[in-house]
């Protein structure tokens, strides 16, 4: 793809998972005061890693709540699952949020995929070719509710597609998301790349038009005693075309924000280099 001139942006994931909200909203306080400029959680609804019993919250009532107690930061699912809700009912849900926030909601869904959220539940599993068709029916059904309803959205939402098939769900990014989060190592998201683009080509979009997004894994330190470098795992992302990093924080793991700030530092150095 073309070179992208837009800003690289940073988000964290907070999973809800592991910890007393007090904390999760803690944490999504302290990152943004960091500089972060989104905070995201996920949607299922038991742990997905750890004590697959642990403590754990639902997606769209904690976004609310962080949409009351943050002031700047985008926020929103990675990803939403399509399953869970009536397509009418969630984009009412969201536009609430998107409310709430003042226009901070960044609406991620995807088809979904963890079974025991669907049997524990009482949803229907399916197959994935299944979820990826339900998705793809209930989009534009989410965008005209948005378009009717009183109030309507504070903005155009942002839409994020999650997801990397390339016969289904790349063909969905290219006729309705604005953004998409891929997963893979460089070489792997610079195909999946080159095949969103020629989607968007046969459906007369754009490629320009999405934001390209991915998780920030660190990279090994030359020596043993050397941190991993998630800096440099931003910076070889960036060259191919992601925009939008984010980084997982489990507050059962994770207590050393540095990797955090380090991509901080990165994004502020990056942005400061564009012409």
């Amino acid at each position: 793809m073309a070179t992208d001139p837009r800003p690289a942006r940073l988000a964290v994931q907070v999973q809800p998972q592991h910890a007393e909200y007090a904390e999760l909203r803690r944490l999504a306080s302290s990152f943004e005061e960091m500089g972060v400029d989104v905070i995201l959680n996920w949607d299922h609804f038991f742990p997905l890693n750890g004590d697959p019993d642990g403590l754990h919250f639902e997606c769209w009532t904690m976004l609310a709540a962080l949409a009351e107690s943050t002031e700047r930061v985008e926020i929103g699912p990675l990803v939403s699952c399509n399953s869970y809700r009536n397509p009418h009912l969630l984009a009412d849900m969201a536009r609430t949020v998107d409310h709430i926030s003042g226009g901070r909601l960044l609406f991620g869904i995807g088809s979904g995929w963890a079974e025991r959220d669907y049997t524990e539940y009482g949803y229907e599993f399916g197959t994935a070719g299944s979820r990826l068709d339900d998705l793809a029916a209930a989009l534009p059904v989410i965008k005209d509710r948005w378009s009717r309803l009183n109030p309507p959205p504070t903005r155009e939402v942002p839409v994020m597609v999650g997801g990397g098939g390339e016969r289904k769900t790349l063909r969905i990014v290219a006729e309705h998301a604005t953004i998409w989060h891929g997963f893979g190592d460089v070489e792997t998201l610079v195909r999946k790349n080159r095949v969103l683009d020629e989607w968007c080509a046969r459906v007369g979009r754009d490629p320009r038009e999405i934001e390209r997004s991915t998780g920030v894994a660190p990279t090994p330190g030359r020596a043993p005693e050397q941190v991993a470098d998630y800096a440099a795992a931003a910076q070889a992302l960036h060259e191919i075309g992601i925009r939008l990093f984010t980084v997982g924080w489990n507050p059962a793991e994770d207590r050393d924000p540095g990797k955090v700030r380090d991509l901080v530092s990165w994004r502020d150095e990056v942005n400061g280099r564009r012409p």
